[in-house]
């Protein structure tokens, strides 16, 4: 949230997971069917851009983008609760869908964490879509600024004793390298065998032709909105930051390698760029 006013940011995730059935092609790399009706009243307006300039960088970058990250965690997820009841936890969920698209509660237990304010205005957009928050998913408000992670897991029901995936896209070039630590600290000390899927910025000498022709539009364009890009991380700076924090690197996967190479292989506007990555990092299990 920038004060009390929706995040645009979410909004035009959410835009874009939509927009990515609606403007591009088979083979499609998400299928987020809860998007559209979530925007309810805007979703007219946020994907008629993308069906009016969907081949533009900026809008087929950000379709590329946030349908590669969640493909990844998603499938990481599935392959975690094939050995059983899973607990997912969604840091900075904003507009996430997963628990609305995921089948019966269960096998998942799904908290999204969040401003307060953030959780609010999403409750509002539920009721007025009249969707109902399901069953095994908990709303978990927390401020990355100065809130209390764990606190706020314990309180809705997260058990702390068990691993869990955590999920933290889209999130982290937002917020101070304070608060990132704050964050990681929290994670490093859940369960033995929790993973973390962090999705993190590049710097510029980092980042890749169409990585770099992304961020002269849409950097600029955050700020603008009073959602400024605050962080960048080389891989192994944040390797070392992990560390610092008891999470040891399994592996940092760019955008292109998100998912299965055939589904790059096509006829629309989607193409990868290297200027977000992700981290998939885990907790060891405790020495003796």
């Amino acid at each position: 949230m920038h004060g009390e006013q929706p995040s645009q940011t979410a909004m035009m995730a959410a835009a874009a997971r939509a927009a990515h059935l609606v403007v591009d092609r088979e083979p499609f790399i998400l299928r987020d069917t809860v998007a559209a009706a979530l925007l309810g009243e805007r979703a007219e307006e946020l994907i008629g851009y993308h069906r009016a300039y969907g081949d533009h960088l900026i809008l087929s970058g950000t379709r590329a983008q946030v349908t590669a990250r969640s493909h990844y965690t998603e499938r990481r997820l599935a392959a975690l609760a094939g050995d059983g009841p899973a607990q997912y936890v969604v840091l900075g969920a904003g507009l996430d869908t997963f628990a609305h698209r995921s089948g019966p509660a269960g096998r998942i237990a799904v908290f999204e964490v969040d401003h307060p304010a953030t959780q609010r205005w999403k409750r509002g957009l539920l009721a007025a879509a009249g969707i109902a928050h399901p069953d095994g998913a908990a709303f978990v408000p927390v401020d990355f600024e100065n809130g209390d992670l764990l606190a706020g897991l314990a309180e809705a029901g997260f058990d702390p004793s068990r691993p869990a995936l955590v999920s933290w896209l889209g999130v982290s070039m937002y917020l101070t390298r304070d608060a990132i630590d704050a964050v990681l600290a929290a994670v490093g000390r859940l369960a033995p065998g929790t993973e973390l899927v962090m999705e993190y910025a590049l710097p510029p000498g980092l980042r890749d032709e169409p990585g770099s022709a992304y961020a002269g539009f849409a950097l600029p364009a955050a700020a603008e909105r009073g959602e400024p890009w605050l962080t960048f991380f080389a891989p192994e700076d944040l390797s070392a930051a992990l560390e610092r924090h008891g999470l040891g690197t399994a592996e940092h996967v760019r955008q292109a390698d998100c998912v299965d190479p055939a589904l790059w292989r096509r006829s629309d506007a989607l193409r990868p760029a290297d200027l977000c990555r992700l981290v998939r990092a885990a907790v060891p299990a405790r020495r003796t």
